[in-house]
Order: structure tokens, then sequence, then C-alpha cells
């Protein structure tokens, strides 16, 4: 079983930091993370910067990052993001809507209605500007509470989605809700769905059952998984939440698995470390106090 992790920290784990990081900060970890072995990374957002400030430098830091290492990808979040990622040169575009009609509100502004149809629109714009699109769901294991979200309108979105010919399709535990049994359940009946379009699992660690997630996610026959390095990330509409499965302690458990990844622990539990001594606050991964 071959195993793909994309490195979410330079965006999903960078976002929200009231910090802010330089440019030349953030070209040097995501050189880090090449040089590690992180096959895919996802290195910015394309959203306003008068919400998001941090990602204001979107263009810059997808014109510095290395060429020919490794997947580079942005998130877009409408039109005009999946524009400006064109524009700025990426050829792989992720896409996120929410399955839960509060999260969605608190989130985008937007009903579930309106959310589904700009990302047709958005996947529509990635065809003909010749972008590969990979579309997500939000909080399919709950906002509020465990489960708030019907299977039945994952399954009837997640159809939609995989008909308008994405990627692959990306699932979100975005609370941190979901654990192993749940995790299953969903799993089979999406992939019932899914067909041959493969899913990716965005995983977050706030209830501490995120390795047993992925576990669970394995037997299933799931290969693909965002992580963020020291465990970064998390969404300010979301109380208590933490960030995500982070890239240390994924690595850790496949190898232990004997499901290899070729990426360099010790590599990156540096770049934790120094991101955490720059940003003065703990990290919530574990192995990258441990390794190095």
């Amino acid at each position: 079983m071959n195993i793909t992790l994309c490195e979410v920290g330079p965006r999903d784990g960078f976002q929200f930091e009231p910090k802010l990081i330089p440019t030349e900060l953030k070209l040097e970890v995501i050189q880090a993370l090449v040089d590690a072995g992180l096959p895919e990374v996802q290195i910015a957002s394309f959203v306003h910067p008068k919400w998001v400030p941090q990602m204001a430098d979107a263009e810059a830091v997808c014109a510095g990052a290395p060429e020919g290492r490794a997947v580079y990808t942005g998130l877009a979040l409408n039109q005009k993001g999946v524009e400006r990622a064109r524009d700025a040169g990426l050829k792989h575009v992720d896409l996120s809507i929410s399955t839960n009609p509060t999260h969605s509100r608190d989130n985008a502004n937007m009903t579930l209605d309106e959310a589904v149809a700009q990302m047709c629109g958005m996947v529509q714009l990635c065809h003909e500007s010749g972008l590969e699109a990979r579309a997500g769901l939000q909080c399919v294991w709950g906002y509020k509470a465990p489960g708030d979200t019907p299977i039945e309108r994952i399954l009837d979105m997640s159809r939609q989605i995989v008909e308008l010919n994405v990627e692959s399709l990306s699932l979100a535990d975005s609370t941190g809700m979901a654990n192993p049994a749940a995790m299953k359940e969903t799993l089979r009946a999406v992939q019932e769905v899914a067909g041959d379009t493969p899913l990716v699992l965005h995983l977050h660690d706030t209830r501490g059952l995120g390795m047993a997630n992925v576990v669970a996610a394995l037997e299933c026959g799931v290969t693909r998984f965002d992580t963020a390095f020291g465990g970064l990330g998390g969404c300010p509409f979301i109380p208590g939440a933490t960030g995500n499965i982070a890239t240390e302690d994924t690595v850790y458990l496949l190898d232990s698995l004997g499901l290899n990844t070729g990426i360099d622990l010790e590599a990156v539990a540096a770049v934790s470390r120094r991101m955490e001594a720059f940003l003065e606050k703990p990290f919530s991964g574990k192995m990258y106090r441990l390794v190095g």
C-alpha cells in the first residue's frame, strides 16, 4: 500500500496565526519540508487578506517555492480564488465547502445550496483553466455535535461533486468529532458513491483520536491524508479546535505499520521546533518533541 501525505502546515497551519510570518521564512519552511520528502505541500490560501492577513503573500510564496520537487497546491474558496491560483502558476487547486448549514453560514456566509452551486462553478473554471481540482467537504463527522451532519447529506453532496469529474474527493473531520467506528461507517458509504474517485482525509486531532482514525481509514483502503508539521492548524469558528494530525505522528505510525512513507521524520521535526520557537507557542503534536 502506497501512502501519500499532503503537508498543509504552510497553509492550514499558518493561516490564523496572529504573528505575521515573513514570506522568506515561509519559503524556507516549504523548502525544508520538500527536502524532508513530502510529496505534496499546500502552500497558500487565495482568500481576501482582510480576513486572513497571513495569506496576503500567497502569490509571492507561489513564485518563490522550489521548482520540480513536489506537487504544490493552494486553497480556493470562490472563483476569484481559483483565478488567483491559476495566475500564480499553480496547477493543483483545493476547493472546499461545508456540509453543515450552520458552519457554512459561520465560515462562508452561504447556504449549502449556494455552496454547492459555487463548487460547481469553481470546478468548471478549473477545467477551463487547465487546473486539477481536488474538491473537499468540511464537517463531515459533525460541527456542534458528533453526527449532526446527516449521512444522507454527505452522500448527496459527494455524489454531486464526483459527477463534476474532480481529481479526488477530500473529507474533513474539521472538528475532530470522528471516532474509528464512525470513520469506517462514513468512508464505506462514501466509497460506494465515489466509485473510482480517490478519497483524501483531512483529520483534526481535537479529541485525541486522530491516529486511531488514520488506522480505521487505512483499513478501509484510504491511502491519502492531509497532515501538518507539529500538528498546526485549526479554525476560529470551531471553539476548542486543535490542529491537524501531525505529520511526524502520522509518519511514525505508518512506519511502525510497515508502510514506509520515505519522509524524514527528524527533518520534519526540526521544522516544527523552529516554528514553535518563532511562534512562541507549543504545538499539539507528539513525535516532534521526541526525535532529532
